[in-house]
């Protein structure tokens, strides 16, 4: 498929001005159905943003071997979770999805192999957090894998190729946390905002100056960054979808922190929107 040919990109959208990027911390499931500072930060930056004419999510929560789209009519919500409330688990988010831009998806990728997925859905990362942008759930919304296999500068690059999405009204959005390390939560204060562990702080404060400046480099090398990344980053699952957001970022374009804030101790709620 050529790249410069957007006419095969989702025939029945129409080209827009190119939609921003998301990063969204998405912290605890309990995020879906609880209401705090966090969820407001979700709902007030759709209003900052074209409503979409779909979604593609890369989730935290679909590390596979290999790369998938998901590509059926109707995807499931996935309770990927255990030991929270019965209400949690009662929750549906019946958004559509697209097979077609799935396919297109995974033409653009090439020369990767994305297989077409039947039978994933959308996992919390996707749900819990998109709900609250769109709570209608009436926009389709696709998740693209990640492959676990591969090192963080390929999907670094791999991510720059979905860019013409962005110019026919896809939302691009990346879902996990950047400092993330449940085995060191402070549990007595997990629902405290601004709770973190000497580490958390220093692994905040440099990710987010790294994100500004535009240092990307030592992002993408970040299990190189010091004691302090490392206990923040102690597997790549939930910090691979930042890496994806950046990978979208063209060189004009800003990015804007929101829901800048540690809690657990462990763990930042830390979001970005680009362009």
């Amino acid at each position: 498929m050529n790249l410069n040919d957007l006419s095969k990109i989702s025939d029945s959208f129409n080209s827009t001005q190119k939609m921003p990027v998301l990063f969204l911390g998405h912290g605890s499931p309990m995020n879906a159905i609880e209401e705090n500072i966090f969820v407001q930060g979700f709902r007030n930056i759709s209003k900052e943003i074209p409503k979409p004419n779909a979604i593609l999510c890369i989730s935290a929560h679909w590390f596979t071997n290999g790369t998938f789209v998901t590509a059926m009519e109707t995807p499931k919500t996935i309770h990927d979770f255990y030991g929270f409330p019965k209400e949690l688990f009662e929750v549906q988010y019946p958004a559509p999805g697209n097979p077609e831009l799935a396919k297109e998806t995974a033409e653009l990728l090439l020369p990767i192999s994305v297989e077409e997925d039947f039978s994933w859905g959308l996992d919390h990362g996707a749900w819990s957090v998109i709900k609250h942008l769109y709570p209608n759930a009436d926009i389709p919304v696709i998740e693209l894998s990640i492959d676990y296999r591969k090192p963080t500068q390929y999907h670094f690059e791999l991510a720059a190729q979905l860019q013409k999405l962005r110019e026919k009204g896809v939302l691009i959005i990346g879902s996990g946390n950047i400092v993330h390390n449940l085995r060191m939560i402070d549990w007595r204060n997990i629902n405290t905002v601004g709770s973190g562990w000497d580490w958390a702080i220093e692994a905040r404060e440099k990710t987010n100056n790294w994100i500004l400046d535009g240092d990307f480099r030592k992002i993408i090398d970040y299990q190189n960054q010091g004691t302090a990344l490392q206990y923040a980053v102690p597997t790549p699952d939930h910090f691979l979808p930042l890496i994806y957001s950046l990978g979208l970022k063209e060189k004009s374009e800003e990015i804007t922190l929101f829901n800048d804030e540690l809690i657990g101790g462990s763990l930042s709620m830390t979001s970005l929107k680009i362009g």
